[in-house]
């Protein structure tokens, strides 16, 4: 290992991969603005969190969970230009107070979200000597 290693750590740092407590809390967080779908989740928290990930599996167990507690409802959506329909999931109005909790749980825990600019960070450099 070198110095060099370690700035170069924390100027493109490895993904985080959100758990399953995580994931429930944030796709109620969208879910309380819009119906959505798992790819979509997927993409908004990399477009919003760039330094975080959501897997598949993870994803679609807290989606799973979040039905069997009818906190969320899945539905068909036919696209246009494409094949399938999609699988949308909506929020159960019934919920949404706890919903509501459980967001900002996520929103605390992540601060906010990373606005897109054009011009980048300052990279690290090594101190001289």
């Amino acid at each position: 290992m070198k110095f060099e290693d370690i700035y170069q750590f924390f100027e493109d740092p490895p993904p985080i991969y959100l758990n399953k407590e995580l994931a429930v809390c944030y796709v109620l967080s969208v879910l309380l603005q819009q119906d959505s779908y798992g790819t979509e989740l997927i993409q908004r928290l990399t477009h919003h969190y760039p330094h975080y990930r959501l897997s598949d599996t993870v994803l679609y167990g807290a989606l799973k969970f979040l039905e069997d507690e009818n906190a969320i409802d899945g539905y068909w959506k036919k696209v246009e230009g494409r094949g399938r329909p999609r699988r949308m999931y909506r929020l159960n109005p019934d919920w949404r107070l706890q919903s509501e909790e459980l967001a900002e749980f996520w929103k605390t825990y992540m601060g906010d979200p990373v606005r897109p600019t054009t011009t980048q960070s300052p990279a690290y450099s090594s101190p001289r000597r």
